[in-house]
């Protein structure tokens, strides 16, 4: 079993989990017409699996992090896929929601995991390049299950989209369990080594970084499809075409950014694609047509992806000792963000309509690139040993 195979897995497994965060968000005009609820309301199917991602991912990550690598990945990606079919064949909105917080848990668990695994299984000078590869796979699940999702939702029901997501991951789980070796285990963490990470204030920082990008994206990008389709006037087929646009241009920023992150440095990488989304926000009120859109998209899809994986590589950078850990509260704090901003827009929403959203997310994101800037100016945030 080589690196290259296993590596290879651990993308599939983030595009199985990429596909079944997006789900929701994707297929959310169905969602809103088949359960008989309010897009605000339907919005927090995602603030909930957002918070127990977020809640789980440390936990977790505390609980199982002892557990070889091959078991945990596979066992979680299992979770997965039995968890979206349990979804896809409840009877309405007030099953779903729990059973969607429970589902989810296993991407806690998955993606900070199998960061962690890349981090011990590759060449120490290979690392960021290899950690964002297996990134690419939520690039590919923006790029094809995004648009999927919508098209899937909108013609054939939202509990065909879950479904897909169910099968898609017990996939990506024989591959992880017939490729990643044995006997991968990251160092494990105490307690006491959990409190020296959680008290130091540079890394709380760069953490934070993660937590005020995902709550400015999250505000717009939680409630894309009803935007498209209620204020542009888009078919399904517009609204696939839109979110497999934002997809592509979200792949390609991922790839380049594997090209460059070893010369420009992960910081640098950060702040740049914290810039980019921030310019599409900034132009947002522009975007009155579809055709518009699409161009006004291109600078948030370069930035998102790219900015996830490099801020993965920096905190590991940061502090080797504890990257496990780091890797796990940024998990966590994307998913904080992201139930954030889905709660904070579904408020907006409700109160005042699709208009305000933009704004809010280019405060969100102005603030991220304040606190990145700060820290990237300091040479070292301090290492934290285990």
């Amino acid at each position: 079993m080589s690196l290259a195979s296993a590596r290879l897995a651990l993308l599939a497994g983030n595009f199985a989990i990429g596909c079944g965060v997006m789900v929701v968000p994707g297929s959310l005009n169905n969602l809103v017409e088949s359960l008989q609820v309010s897009v605000a309301v339907a919005g927090q199917l995602i603030t909930i699996g957002a918070v127990a991602m977020g809640c789980g991912a440390p936990l977790l990550a505390l609980l199982l992090g002892g557990m070889d690598r091959r078991v945990l990945l596979t066992g979680a990606l299992a979770w997965y896929a039995i968890g979206h079919l349990v979804c896809a064949l409840v009877p309405g909105y007030a099953a779903l929601l729990p059973l969607r917080a429970l589902a989810v848990l296993a991407a806690a668990v998955f993606t900070p995991q199998a960061a962690a695994a890349i981090n011990v299984m590759a060449p120490e000078g290979e690392r960021g390049r290899h950690m964002s590869y297996i990134f690419l796979g939520w690039s590919l699940a923006s790029v094809l299950g995004m648009p999927l999702h919508a098209w899937i939702g909108e013609v054939f029901g939202w509990r065909y989209a879950f479904g897909a997501v169910a099968a898609l991951s017990a996939v990506a789980a024989v591959a992880v369990w017939r490729t990643v070796p044995d006997g991968v285990r990251p160092p494990p963490m105490s307690l006491a080594g959990w409190g020296r990470v959680l008290r130091n204030p540079w890394l709380m920082a760069l953490v934070a970084v993660t937590v005020l990008s995902g709550a400015g994206q999250f505000t717009l990008f939680s409630y894309m499809a009803p935007y498209y389709r209620q204020v542009l006037g888009a078919s399904a087929e517009g609204i696939s075409f839109l979110f497999m646009w934002f997809g592509l241009f979200g792949l390609i920023g991922n790839v380049l950014l594997t090209r460059w992150i070893e010369r420009l440095g992960p910081p640098r990488c950060v702040n740049l694609g914290l810039i980019s989304v921030g310019l599409a926000f900034f132009a947002w009120h522009w975007a009155d047509s579809l055709w518009v859109a699409t161009l006004v998209l291109v600078p948030w899809a370069l930035g998102t992806f790219a900015t996830n994986s490099a801020q993965q590589a920096r905190l590991s950078a940061a502090a080797p000792a504890v990257a496990p850990a780091l890797l796990a509260l940024n998990t966590s704090a994307i998913y904080a963000g992201q139930a954030l901003g889905a709660a904070g827009g579904g408020a907006i929403v409700a109160a005042g309509g699709f208009a305000p959203l933009a704004d809010v997310a280019l405060a969100w994101m102005g603030l991220a690139l304040l606190v990145s800037t700060l820290l990237a100016r300091r040479a070292s945030v301090g290492r934290v040993d285990a």
